[in-house]
Order: C-alpha cells, then structure tokens, then sequence
C-alpha cells in the first residue's frame, strides 16, 4: 500500500474516531436530560396529586359549608315565620284587649252618666281605664265613710264590672297636699289615701260581691295629684279616688314566656 493510501485511511479513521465520540457524547447528554427529565416529571406527578387531594379537600370542604349553610338559612327562615307568627298572634291580643277597653269604656260612660256632673269622670290611660270619682261625690270632709250619694254611684259601677270577669280592679286612694289635722287616728295623708280606698274595696267586695281575687287597694297620698298647686278647685280635683280597670293578659304573658 502506498504512503499516500495509508495516511488517507488514517486520516479517515480518526475523523470516523472523532465523530463516535462525538455521537457519544450526545448520547451521555441525551441520557442525563433524560434523567433530569424523569425526575422533573416525577416532581410534577407528585405536585399534581398534592394539588388533587387539595381540590378533593377544598371540594368536600366547599359542600359541607354550603350544605350548612342551607340548613342554617331554613333554620333562620323557619324561626323568623315563627316569631312573625307568634307577633300576629300578640297583635290580634292587644287588639281585642283594646277593642274590650274601649267597650267597658262605654258601658261605664252609659251606667255612670248620672254622676258625672257630680265629679266623676271615665277616660283610657294606658290601655287601662280609669274611674275617677272625687272625694266629695263619695265622702264627707275628712271622713273614710262612703256617703249614700257614693254608695249610688259604687253600685252601678259595680253592675258593669260583675259583668266583666275578666276584669282586673284597683282601687286607688289620692289626697291633696294639705296636712291631715285632728282626724282621730288618722295620722296623715297616707292613712287618708289608704283608708278610703279600703273602704271603697270593702262596699264592693262585701256589698256588692265582687270577688275579693280581682280587686285591690292602695294609698298613693297626695304624691300623684292630677295638678300642681294650693289653690282650692286644684286641692278639690286631686282628693279622688280612682279605680283602675286592667284586662287580665294572661294569654299575652303565656305567650311572650
């Protein structure tokens, strides 16, 4: 073989050398991106199943709150129509608890028309009425003993009221602002205001029969008078008694409890 032949072979194989090597080295490379690679793609798998079971979480989370949520909104709506109900309810009693003073309102009017120049008045305060009589239509000057003019006047309140048994009656003692002077054992306006309104209590309990259970007395003095003054028509209007008509609400109470 020639010189020339020989270093054109050589020549060829280290070209062909260094191209192996080359290609050689290509693969390694390739092997180690695929390495890399498949660790990559491990990670990913890994960080994809975290994140499903955190959707899975989120979504188990999502409908147990809502699912609440829904039953809290029925539990709120159910007792919102309850109290609406129970408001209806407690709005039809005042109503006819209004509707019924305003009728023993009238009766009284109508029964006690005769007295009511003589001092005696009936009027709706709070749901309650009043019969407002004044000492004179009932008593003499200084005196706890109901005159036959007061007696009149007991007796035809008391027919009303024996036909209203569902009526709640106070009696009410009020004086003026004058000091109690040698009244016996009487020692000042408290025993006035008391005494005559036991014996208002004790004529319509004892003579006309009202049920002792629905009637009670009190004093008040001269601490709650109708006017504040001295002169003799205002001392005049606040010695009265007064007696209190209250509907029993005993449905009402039941009801709010």
């Amino acid at each position: 073989m020639s010189t020339k032949k020989y270093n054109a072979l050589l020549v060829q194989k280290d070209s062909i050398s260094l191209g192996w090597e080359a290609s050689r080295n290509k693969v390694n490379a390739l092997e180690g991106e695929m390495v890399s690679l498949r660790s990559d793609t491990a990670l990913l798998n890994a960080k994809i199943t975290e994140l499903e079971k955190k959707l899975k979480t989120l979504d188990e989370n999502y409908s147990a709150l809502k699912s609440n949520t829904t039953s809290e909104i029925q539990k709120l709506a159910d007792d919102l129509q309850k109290r609406e109900a129970r408001l209806t309810e407690v709005e039809d009693i005042l109503r006819k608890r209004d509707e019924a003073t305003n009728a023993l309102k009238d009766k009284l009017q109508k029964a006690l028309l005769g007295f009511q120049q003589n001092g005696l008045s009936v009027d709706i305060r709070n749901g309650k009425v009043y019969v407002s009589l004044t000492d004179k239509l009932l008593f003499s000057s200084g005196s706890i003993i109901i005159d036959e003019k007061g007696e009149l006047a007991l007796k035809e309140l008391a027919k009303v009221l024996k036909t209203q048994p569902e009526i709640n009656i106070s009696v009410e003692g009020h004086t003026d602002n004058q000091r109690v002077v040698n009244l016996g054992q009487i020692k000042d306006n408290w025993d006035l205001s008391v005494l005559r309104a036991t014996s208002v209590v004790r004529f319509l309990t004892e003579i006309e029969k009202i049920e002792n259970d629905r009637i009670t007395a009190t004093g008040k003095g001269e601490y709650q008078p109708i006017e504040i003054g001295s002169s003799p028509e205002i001392r005049s209007r606040n010695r009265r008694i007064e007696i209190v008509l209250s509907p029993k609400l005993d449905e009402l109470y039941n009801l709010i409890k």
